[in-house]
């Protein structure tokens, strides 16, 4: 789960068909994130009815919770061309010039990582989303002029797990901002189960339940796990996954109940042994698991704030009750009761 370290090509590529043949391609396939559903089939209509483009629109949320699959599902359901690019890639301004000349009417046009474009490029972009031109600069010196190149009116999709790195002119011109939050396990039990069908894999609804309580709310987790539990009931089981079978695989590959990884319990425990239960900065937290303060924020801290385990304060992380509770931790200090003295 951890998604870190060097991955050979074949292997991402590899990954990537696996999550692709998963995918759903229409809106009433989807699962889960009903208000967000509902705000989309609106707009798709609407659009539709109209004969015009969709207004733009801004997904944001965590790993793996289905950004990049709603894009695709928004172009299947428009009936439009789709092309996808994403913010690392468009390095120059003349990368997205050379996309933005060449779409096609009410096309859409998904970036991912929208966040990390860079500044002259993401300025470019400001034109084409609210007056649909590009802008192009003819020559140079004194003599350079700029030349607007109409371009046919299209929805721009962007994606990110970092809204806030979103820039405020960038974001105010996407008509549509919305939220994914991580699944409850009875969503994903459907996933799992889904994809099962998919994948011709044998389960009953007590092993997809089980599957999906340690998926960490997500997607794409809950397909890996689906993949792994599914080769361990192949070699060491007769194929076909109950609980029992989900148990004991999930336990080999060291997923515990709540789909907790190598990486979260560090986290846990870092705040619970080394500083009793916080407040602790998260770059004090980074520094002593030697993983990267984004990549904690990003992946695994709204996790642990979902199950409850974490607080964030002004003055830094701190662990809750419930945490203390699940790890069997007590707290130095703790004098009576539930309550760890105060010093």
């Amino acid at each position: 789960m951890r998604e870190k370290g060097i991955i050979s090509p074949a292997l991402q590529e590899g990954e990537r068909q696996f999550e692709a043949t998963l995918r759903p391609k229409r809106l009433e396939e989807f699962t889960g994130q009903a208000k967000l559903k509902e705000i989309l089939s609106i707009s798709i209509e609407a659009a539709r009815r109209r004969g015009e483009a969709m207004d733009h629109v801004l997904l944001y949320g965590p790993p793996g919770l289905g950004k990049t699959t709603l894009a695709t599902i928004i172009a299947q359901e428009l009936d439009v061309p789709f092309e996808q690019t994403s913010g690392p890639i468009l390095q120059k301004k003349l990368d997205l010039t050379g996309i933005l000349s060449s779409i096609q009417p009410q096309q859409v046009f998904f970036i991912d990582e929208i966040h990390r474009l860079l500044p002259d490029v993401e300025e470019m972009l400001y034109a084409a989303l609210e007056d649909f031109r590009v802008d192009i600069l003819v020559g140079t010196g004194p003599g350079a002029r700029t030349h607007s190149l109409p371009i046919p009116r299209f929805t721009a999709i962007g994606a990110t797990t970092r809204q806030g790195l979103v820039s405020a002119p960038l974001r105010g011109r996407f008509g549509l901002v919305l939220r994914l939050k991580h699944y409850e396990w009875p969503e994903l039990t459907q996933i799992i189960k889904r994809s099962a069908r998919i994948l011709d894999v044998a389960i009953d609804d007590e092993g997809a339940e089980e599957i999906a309580r340690r998926s960490r709310g997500t997607p794409r987790i809950a397909n890996r796990l689906l993949r792994r539990v599914r080769d361990y009931a192949q070699v060491r089981a007769d194929g076909v996954i109950t609980r029992p079978v989900a148990q004991t695989a999930l336990d080999l590959l060291e997923v515990d109940r709540y789909g907790l990884d190598e990486i979260d319990q560090k986290i846990m425990l870092t705040i619970l042994e080394k500083y009793n239960g916080g407040p602790v900065g998260i770059n004090t937290i980074a520094a002593s698991i030697d993983e990267e303060a984004a990549t904690i924020e990003e992946v695994y801290e709204p996790y642990l704030l979902q199950l409850g385990f974490i607080d964030r304060t002004p003055r830094g992380r701190v662990a809750t009750q419930s945490a203390w509770e699940y790890f069997g931790i007590q707290p130095r200090g703790r004098r009576s009761g539930n309550q760890p003295t105060l010093f």
